[in-house]
């Protein structure tokens, strides 16, 4: 007996709407990433993107805990030379809630071809309302 891996274009993918209002940013993050990568299915091989796609709502509502919120730097580089930018958690949290998930969850995926593009079947929204009705996804409890 052999084992069968299915081809990405196969495999059957799902739309999954979360709430993370109240939510600690580490613990949903790691759950949206394993629904991103296909673990949650029997078909998971670490070479095919058998995820799903997942829509994140109220992203401007999620926790930090500690002193994370003052304490957490993100930081970029303009290319040029001196261009260093850091910016912390609460700032980034206040400007654009939206990146600090993104930044979490695509820290989670794997650092190659793969993981980028898992991150594109990633949408987050601040507010309570997603453009994805369409698709009828369902709801995905952390």
């Amino acid at each position: 007996m052999s084992t069968r891996i299915v081809m990405s274009s196969q495999a059957e993918k799902d739309w999954y709407v979360v709430d993370v209002e109240g939510k600690v940013l580490g613990r949903a993050a790691t759950e949206v990433a394993r629904v991103l990568r296909g673990k949650h299915k029997a078909i998971y091989a670490p070479s095919v993107d058998a995820g799903d796609f997942v829509i994140i709502i109220n992203a401007d509502k999620i926790r930090l805990t500690g002193n994370k919120m003052a304490d957490k730097m993100y930081y970029r580089h303009t290319g040029y030379p001196g261009g260093l930018k850091s910016i912390n958690a609460e700032k980034l949290l206040a400007s654009k809630p939206e990146e600090i998930i993104k930044k979490a969850v695509k820290g989670m995926l794997p650092k190659n071809k793969l993981g980028r593009q898992m991150i594109k079947k990633l949408k987050v929204y601040a507010g309570g309302e997603h453009p994805h009705q369409a698709q009828q996804p369902k709801e995905l409890t952390i």
